[in-house]
């Protein structure tokens, strides 16, 4: 596995995550590519997380939100997503920015032959595909690795010269990247997919409150990222307001509301107007 950097080895992380949903037999998906992409290294992350999420530790009265249930709720939620997307689509074309270690080219059963087109930095990209190139089973999409930094001056180009058509509706997804950039960081991503995408097209994310920067009850697992280098960085309290500013009409859900449960999350979901709360959401609507 190549050396990536402090963000980048987060997606050892969800791949960790990922790997454990995996083996539940109640699993909301299944990624069999997860264990050999999360490594020692996304095990021994994916601890260190545990001993701070896991429920009936030594803590906090005011448990920390649930980030395993968390990362599974999320994954399926923009599973069916983009299969929903996809079926609707002529000639789709999806692309995964700051893909990190996603697998969803190969392992979601897309209706029909689709363009997936995985957005990361090279020595991210060399990672998975160190990993990849030893499995028997061919991608189910047609995958096209971009190599493109997202804070860049240059990816839409080199998502373009990959087979990308900005002038054809596509589906996009940003997880789990929004929160490790500055709030000018996200409006320029927000602005550059604007920028590259058709009237129609789908764009997806999620994202934390700027109130769960500085909830008590998150402060530990905000440690854990801050100690590895990765500190989150920016939230939004209103993201419908958020990606209407680039364009797009956003449905916004919490984990555990009608449509992001899956029967999984242990937590209260709390009322949107109800206060100094800290959240995340998951985000898509359509470009106008």
């Amino acid at each position: 596995m190549e050396i990536l950097d402090a963000v980048a080895r987060t997606s050892l992380l969800t791949a960790a995550l990922r790997a454990q949903e995996s083996r539940r037999p109640d699993g909301l998906f299944r990624d069999p590519f997860a264990a050999r992409l999360a490594g020692v290294l996304g095990t021994d992350l994916f601890g260190r997380i545990g001993d701070v999420t896991q429920p009936n530790r030594a803590g906090p009265a005011e448990p920390v939100p649930s980030t395993f249930a968390y990362n599974a709720i999320r994954t399926r939620y923009f599973d069916d997503l983009l299969l929903a997307r996809v079926a609707e689509a002529d000639r789709p074309q999806v692309v995964i920015a700051a893909a990190g270690m996603d697998t969803r080219a190969h392992r979601l059963p897309w209706p029909g032959p689709v363009d997936v087109f995985e957005l990361d930095r090279a020595d991210v990209l060399a990672a998975k595909e160190s990993v990849l190139r030893a499995e028997p089973a061919p991608p189910r999409a047609t995958r096209h690795r971009v190599v493109a930094d997202l804070l860049g001056p240059d990816w839409v180009a080199a998502l373009t010269e990959a087979g990308y058509d900005p002038g054809r509706p596509s589906v996009w997804l940003l997880e789990g990247i929004l929160y490790y950039l500055t709030r000018e960081q996200v409006g320029q991503v927000l602005g550059r997919v604007r920028d590259a995408t058709a009237p129609g097209s789908t764009v997806a994310a999620d994202l934390v409150s700027a109130t769960a920067l500085t909830a008590p009850a998150v402060a530990p697992l905000l440690a854990v990222f801050e100690s590895w280098g990765c500190p989150w960085l920016s939230g939004h309290d209103e993201p419908e307001a958020l990606f209407a500013g680039y364009g797009v009409e956003a449905t916004v859900l919490q984990p555990g509301e009608p449509g992001a449960d899956f029967g999984r999350w242990p937590d209260p979901v709390p009322p949107r107007d109800l206060p100094g709360v800290g959240r995340v959401f998951l985000v898509h609507g359509r470009r106008r």
